[in-house]
């Protein structure tokens, strides 16, 4: 379904309340938010100016009706926080941070859309929303998650989106229409992470709901939209036939409908253009994307990534039936009734086309590992796949079978995914990670009760998994199994697709469907592709070492409660009034409890229990915040000049080791750990810093580039001497770098202060500025403040 119609459907459900009220409190109310700050003072002349939430939406839906949200639409937000800010109503400000998300997101403004992001949750957080299971929190995660995917961040849009279905799960009816909206949301973050098959069934779930809650689904744009998504993700599965056919219902829902006007019409022609394509029917495919770039420009403008991408395709299509000799009218609509073939009718195959298809019949080379018993002792070549996708390999193909075979009844209630210790679960392995440690797992998270039930057999089954598996050149992992001689496969291989599937609003180029298509239908060549994926080198598993064995062992069945007690020391995250508990956990502990992928939770409460630890109070993070500002002013801004003028190269370096670790410590906090994670121990430090810093919704982003080079710098400002160093000029020039580069961060964090209004003053020396951000810790638990 479409999901910007969707999304504002759901933002505008949080403002009426389920009865429609027309007043803002009402609608607070309804959805379980604060809203003592609208209600109306004793004495009226003390009354606080007011936002009318239902007003702003009507506003901006005229904006949106006469199709000036290109020049319009943005001032009109803007200037909506404003007034809902000081009328204090964070209820309104919450809606319209949800709507600005979803226009920014439309605008192709990702960058500006980070403020956006940080600024709703950290607002639902002040609210108490993120306890509860209201749809106003439902809500505000899934436009953050679908504007994290919009900025191609898909661990954090994947962990948003997971967070939206435990909500919805407790807040809203199975049939509930807004439910559609999530899976289809869902299904485009699969096709954009390489998983096809994952993305056609969330699609086909949304559009069952859709159909089944519509008054008339032959004239409903939401089924329209379904069926365009739908027909996409099945065209880069080679499913050219079933991917027509959707793509022609939605056209003739359009019709039907008299919906040609429609701003989401655009999405529609553009899917079906898509198909014609991948159908070497130039002609229809550019008229197609002209029809939809007529709409997109009379809708939303020029200068937004819709027009560009479209504009894209057409500029393909167009060379296509060029080189075809296609003469191509300009009049016309894509799609008519008339010159579609019948549902069923056999479609042309599509050979290569595009500036990739002279290269799909090339055999690629493989490389295969067979890995032998937890014990075995000796090191293989580098897996070129990562440890993550490894891993969901193994639990799709081998993992998941297995518990449907085997535990049908418990198929329902088991949860699964990699979380905990070892490099690949936070994504960071390489070559070198592998010699230990290493190898195709996944955890199996069970209740406490379902454990006592099948905890022991079911280890020994998933011990029992074969784990010889191949990788083709695309990176694609296939397993393996013992026997498969019999007919029925019990446990077949469900393979890992590498084509990249595009949504609606953002078809993919024409040259990439078509070489997807190519890959497919190459003939002999595919041939061999197959023969030589089905020859595995064995080769034996990295060694175990003691650490990830006994209690400590990384991988197979455990209660969840065992789990998070093993990592943290709590089988469920503190309370969120229990501050000193929270202190006491590392930062680095909370990462390894929150990191890796959770591939299954069919009942939330794995997630519901994961995200208890992310969810860090905001006064615990502000009081660490204090802290390390602190130890950034004492540690880097006072000990270290004075360290290095007497000399003492010891005292130096260990000052520039406080300094970086407070400072690298407050950019994630700064950050929000709730949306970008937590720092994790050292050796993973930079790496997670330089990840972080490169994500488009970074703040503070260069601080992590400042401190690698104070480290680079810190050997010849410490022990330097005369003609040593960089240049041999002596420690003088690098000593002169890091005290800039010092003041440097602690202006740019004084700047960042200032932004999030954490702060109103302008001192650079950061102890300084402790006292202001403490004024901002609600509760008066004296573990909280500084001495």
């Amino acid at each position: 379904m479409d999901e910007e119609a969707l999304l504002k459907q759901f933002a505008a459900q949080f403002a009426h309340g389920p009865d429609d009220a027309d007043d803002t409190d009402a609608a607070a109310a309804a959805q379980g938010a604060d809203s003592t700050a609208n209600q109306v003072a004793d004495d009226a002349d003390q009354s606080p100016a007011t936002f009318d939430t239902q007003q702003f939406l009507n506003g901006l839906d005229a904006i949106f009706d006469r199709h000036t949200a290109a020049t319009e639409a943005g001032p009109y937000l803007e200037q909506a926080m404003v007034d809902a800010e000081n009328a204090g109503d964070e209820a309104g400000l919450l809606t319209v941070l949800n709507e600005t998300m979803g226009f920014y997101r439309s605008q192709g403004r990702h960058k500006e859309n980070q403020w956006i992001v940080q600024r709703a949750l950290e607002l639902a957080a002040r609210m108490g929303l993120t306890t509860g299971t209201s749809e106003a929190w439902a809500t505000t995660l899934i436009n953050c998650a679908t504007s994290m995917r919009a900025a191609k961040q898909y661990d954090q849009a994947e962990d948003l989106y997971h967070q939206a279905q435990s909500v919805c799960r407790h807040s809203l009816a199975p049939t509930d229409r807004r439910l559609a909206a999530l899976h289809n949301n869902l299904s485009m973050l699969y096709s954009e992470t390489n998983r096809p098959d994952k993305a056609e069934l969330e699609l086909r779930e949304a559009l069952r709901i859709i159909e089944a809650s519509s008054v008339n689904p032959d004239a409903d744009i939401d089924v329209s939209s379904s069926h365009t998504n739908l027909a996409l993700t099945l065209l880069t599965e080679h499913k050219l036939e079933d991917a027509h056919w959707h793509a022609a219902k939605a056209l003739e829902i359009y019709r039907t409908g008299h919906l040609e006007h429609s701003a989401h019409y655009a999405s529609a022609l553009a899917g079906f253009a898509q198909v014609c394509f991948a159908e070497r029917r130039y002609a229809d495919a550019v008229t197609g994307y002209r029809h939809a770039l007529a709409v997109i420009e009379e809708c939303y403008g020029k200068d937004t990534d819709y027009w560009r991408i479209t504009a894209d395709n057409l500029r393909q299509a167009e060379e296509a039936a060029a080189q075809a000799g296609v003469t191509v009218d300009n009049a016309g609509v894509a799609g008519d009734a008339g010159a579609l073939p019948q549902s069923g009718s056999r479609l042309p195959n599509s050979p290569a086309q595009g500036k990739t298809g002279a290269n799909a019949a090339s055999s690629p080379s493989t490389v295969s590992v067979s890995t032998g018993s937890a014990g075995a002792a000796e090191a293989v070549s580098a897996c070129p796949v990562s440890g993550l996708k490894l891993a969901r390999a193994f639990w799709t193909q081998m993992g998941k079978p297995m518990i449907a075979a085997k535990y049908p009844q418990y198929a329902g209630r088991i949860a699964a995914g990699l979380v905990g210790h070892g490099s690949e679960c936070y994504g960071f392995d390489d070559a070198y990670s592998q010699d230990h440690d290493f190898g195709p797992r996944f955890c199996l998270w069970l209740t406490d009760e379902d454990y006592a039930a099948i905890g022991e057999q079911l280890e020994v089954d998933y011990e029992a998994l074969p784990r010889k598996f191949s990788v083709d050149a695309q990176g694609r992992v296939t397993f393996e199994a013992h026997a498969r001689s019999d007919a029925s496969g019990a446990f077949p291989s469900a393979g890992a697709g590498s084509t990249v599937i595009p949504d609606a609003a953002n078809a993919p180029t024409p040259g990439t469907a078509t070489h997807d298509t190519a890959t497919a239908e190459s003939g002999a060549a595919s041939s061999d592709v197959a023969e030589a994926m089905t020859t595995p080198i064995d080769a034996p598993l990295s060694p175990v070492t003691p650490r990830a064995r006994g209690a400590n062992r990384r991988d197979g069945v455990f209660r969840i409660g065992d789990f998070f007690e093993s990592i943290t020391g709590y089988r469920t995250a503190p309370a969120q009034t229990a501050p000193h508990e929270w202190l006491m956990l590392q930062e680095s502990t909370l990462a390894a409890a929150t990191n890796g992928e959770v591939f299954a939770d069919p009942t939330g409460l794995f997630s519901k229990t994961r995200q208890g630890f992310k969810n860090m109070p905001d006064d615990v993070r502000l009081a660490l915040i204090s802290k390390r500002l602190g130890m950034i002013a004492q540690a880097g801004q006072y000990n270290l000049p004075r360290s290095l003028k007497r000399g003492d190269g010891a005292a130096a370096w260990l000052s520039i080791h406080e300094f970086v670790q407070a400072t690298a410590s407050l950019v994630f906090l700064v950050n929000v750990p709730m949306v970008v994670g937590y720092m994790p121990y050292y050796k993973w430090q930079f790496a997670a810093l330089r990840k972080l810093s490169g994500s488009m919704f970074a703040l503070l982003p260069n601080v992590g580039e400042q401190l690698e080079t104070v480290m680079r710098l810190s050997s010849t400002a410490c022990y330097g001497g005369a003609g040593f160093g960089e240049g041999g000029k002596g420690a003088a020039p690098a000593i002169e770098k890091i005290n800039d580069i010092v003041e440097q961060i602690a202006v740019d964090i004084v700047r960042e202060l200032k932004r999030e209004h954490l702060t109103t003053s302008g001192e650079t020396f950061l102890e300084w500025q402790r006292p202001y951000v403490e004024d901002h810790i609600a509760s008066d638990d004296p573990v909280l403040k500084s001495l």
